[in-house]
């Protein structure tokens, strides 16, 4: 059992019972107040969305193999949005008990078959809609999740008009349209195992905390 809380901009929480993850906490980028990861695995999709503690149960900032806690995590390269060198982001594969999720952050649509590889079959994807040329858009968020297969969505990073994002974002709707399916709206995604899952494709549109 646990539960995926949205925070505003790339920043989630998932939590058990005797183990926190966060995701991206350097919230200032999107003009609210960063979060320590006290206690927490820390898991950066770039070095600039961290937020360095010496409390954080462990921080990951890029690519490679952990055990931690409640989790397991795979970190995996990919270039960034509209980056040229072909390095600057780390994509994450997390597994929680039997349940598998990809985490993807801003970064360029153009996965390998290594990379798609190395994601492999997960029940969950968590990534970035909003578009702006700052992120996938909705449209490369849509194939995305068509090529990763997973039923279960959870968008992050689209228009709310609290934040202050570097470029506009498009509305979750847009998203919504593109890829189809249900759309259950929560305060958090609450998880008991892979067999709880929907079997067919739903969007989770989780309140922002």
């Amino acid at each position: 059992m646990f539960e995926i809380e949205y925070k505003g901009g790339n920043t989630v929480v998932i939590a058990t019972k005797k183990s926190k993850l966060i995701t991206d906490p350097k919230q200032s980028l999107i003009g609210l107040k960063d979060i320590e990861p006290k206690g927490m695995v820390s898991v950066a999709t770039e070095p600039r969305f961290e937020v360095p503690s010496s409390e954080a149960v462990l921080a990951i900032e890029g690519p490679g193999e952990y055990e931690v806690g409640d989790f397991s995590i795979r970190g995996i390269g990919a270039q960034r949005h509209l980056d040229s060198d072909g390095k600057g982001s780390t994509m994450y594969r997390i597994e929680v008990g039997d349940v598998r999720i990809a985490l993807l952050g801003n970064i360029d649509s153009k996965l390998t078959d290594e990379q798609l590889e190395s994601i492999g079959v997960v029940d969950i994807v968590i990534l970035p809609v909003g578009g702006g040329g700052y992120t996938l858009d909705a449209t490369a968020a849509a194939q995305l999740v068509r090529k990763i297969d997973a039923k279960t969505v959870i968008p992050i990073h689209y228009a709310d008009k609290a934040l202050k994002y570097e470029v506009p974002q498009d509305e979750f709707e847009v998203f919504h349209k593109e890829l189809g399916g249900e759309v259950e709206t929560v305060d958090k995604l609450k998880v008991k195992a892979a067999s709880s899952l929907p079997l067919v494709s739903t969007i989770y549109k989780l309140a922002r905390s």
